[in-house]
């Protein structure tokens, strides 16, 4: 019976070890995720400016220390390609997400079955 027990707690500790790495998983990508909400807002901010710009008017793009002048199409084509980007990263977050929290919600349960089976096995084991 202490054998059984014993395999149990490895056991529980080896979903235990899953759980915490697919927590920090979770939270990596809450991080990235918030990431590319800013410089997704920072762009539509961005765009929004473009557009109150009079066709003639000088943009200039800063590359490294210098600012070059841009076509304002050019600029507003690459702010909307940027946007579309990030858009579409944060899609791809946004199903890893929930394919991360399905699986910490299955190893929970795992864990939680694992650690109820230990408890009533240590139970049956001080009555006997």
């Amino acid at each position: 019976m202490g054998t059984v027990v014993r395999e149990l707690q490895r056991d529980l500790e080896s979903k235990a070890n899953d759980l915490n790495k697919l927590q920090k998983d979770i939270a990596k990508n809450h991080q990235v995720r918030k990431k590319y909400t800013i410089q997704l807002g920072e762009n539509e901010l961005v765009l929004k400016e473009l557009d109150l710009l009079d066709k003639d008017a000088n943009v200039y793009k800063l590359i490294g220390p210098v600012l070059v002048k841009q076509d304002l199409a050019e600029a507003n084509a690459n702010v909307r390609k940027r946007i579309d980007y990030i858009s579409a990263e944060l899609k791809r977050l946004d199903a890893t997400l929930q394919d991360l929290e399905d699986k910490q919600n299955s190893k929970k349960d795992a864990v939680l079955k694992l650690q109820q089976r230990i408890q009533s096995l240590q139970a049956g084991k001080a009555k006997a």
